[in-house]
């Protein structure tokens, strides 16, 4: 046949073809190869202590049933998480990371009659799943840059005042990525009372784990007065499980009955569910987790003030620093020294970067090689 090349992004639906595909940043693989053991990874936000080493041992032992097809409940894990969070099992979904799951909400009660509300500045994958869903978004401005305690963070207030009469969803990260900023329990409990009960309000606490400022135990405490309140929350970050794709959301049953409707069968994997059940039994090695990135985060920040850097508070395992210039110069120097960090230009923070907190050698090879 004849006539112009076949192009199947003209028969994408509306609103997969407002997407663009996600950009993972620097090919990784390709830079271990190149700089070696030199390499110091701090784009990602992971953990450089690594898993527990009983998740360790409970991965490997499920390598020899891997050829069975995994729980499709993930009933074990689930009662691990019901009994640690005093939980209904009815009230957990688990997904493919977080990732799945916030994209799962917008696909179940999103559309292209309703809103949803998000920050600027809030993690990426609300806008994603927005679109995805073919919803309208609602992008609400973030605190400015002079903020006295949330430079860029989240104004509930904004937030509240921008829910409409279609809208369907809220979201939320608590603490944020990009910025590392957060907000108190008692901030959203007065956001939770002015949003309507038919609204759902998602919080994403996927560095939940990392938190140590006084006022903020996160927002499942509120969950028994909120039936319209989800929470979201990774092994991929505090418990290192990130190649692994584990996490999970607790919400109303009734809401994760509509969850479990559109949820891929099998979605987490044998051995990542043998490991994330191992992980969260192993509440010693996960305060090791929490006071290592305690002391160096806060190592890392002081040092990066000594030499002339405004590295942002956090309430995460990575920083924000914020050049006040273009900060493309700045990564490509530290990437040309093997330095990986993350430019915010996607988020509309183009000059700032985010940097993750490493090993004390890493640190010290990035502090080494600022320009």
């Amino acid at each position: 046949m004849s006539g112009a090349p076949f192009d199947a992004a003209v028969l994408a639906n509306a609103a997969t073809a407002a997407l663009r595909a996600y950009d993972p940043g620097h090919d990784l693989p390709a830079l271990r190869r190149r700089f070696g053991p030199a390499i110091a990874e701090l784009g990602s936000n992971e953990n450089p202590l690594g898993p527990s080493p009983r998740a360790l041992e409970a991965m490997h032992a499920a390598l020899t049933g891997a050829w069975r097809y995994p729980d499709p409940r993930g009933l074990a894990l689930k009662s691990a998480l019901s009994a640690r969070l005093g939980v209904a099992i009815e009230r957990i979904a688990l997904g493919n990371g977080s990732h799945e799951l916030l994209m799962l909400l917008a696909q179940c009660f999103a559309d292209a009659a309703h809103s949803v509300v998000f920050p600027e500045y809030g993690f990426a994958v609300f806008p994603i799943a927005t679109a995805a869903a073919g919803a309208r978004p609602i992008r609400v401005p973030a605190f400015p840059r002079d903020h006295a305690s949330a430079p860029y963070g989240h104004d509930l207030d904004a937030l509240a005042a921008a829910v409409r009469a279609d809208t369907r969803i809220v979201y939320l990260a608590n603490p944020n990525n990009p910025t590392g900023t957060w907000f108190d329990d008692d901030a959203l409990a007065r956001f939770l009372a002015r949003v309507p009960r038919d609204v759902l309000v998602v919080v994403d606490e996927a560095y939940h784990e990392y938190v140590d400022a006084p006022g903020l135990s996160g927002a499942m405490r509120f969950a028994d007065r909120h039936p319209n309140l989800v929470v979201t929350r990774t092994f991929s970050k505090a418990h290192a499980l990130a190649g692994l794709r584990v996490g999970y959301l607790v919400a109303d049953a009734s809401t994760v009955a509509v969850i479990e409707r559109l949820r891929e069968s099998f979605n987490v994997n044998h051995v990542a569910l043998a490991g994330a059940e191992a992980a969260l039994a192993d509440g010693g090695h996960l305060e090791r987790v929490r006071a290592f990135n305690r002391s160096e985060r806060e190592w890392l920040r002081a040092a990066l003030g000594a030499r002339g850097y405004r590295a942002l508070p956090s309430q995460t395992n990575f920083l924000l620093v914020d050049l006040a210039r273009d900060a493309a110069e700045f990564e490509r120097h530290l990437f040309e020294c093997g330095v990986i960090v993350r430019p915010m230009g996607g988020y509309g923070l183009g000059h700032t970067v985010r940097i993750g907190i490493g090993s004390r050698a890493e640190n010290q090879r990035l502090l080494d090689a600022l320009p």
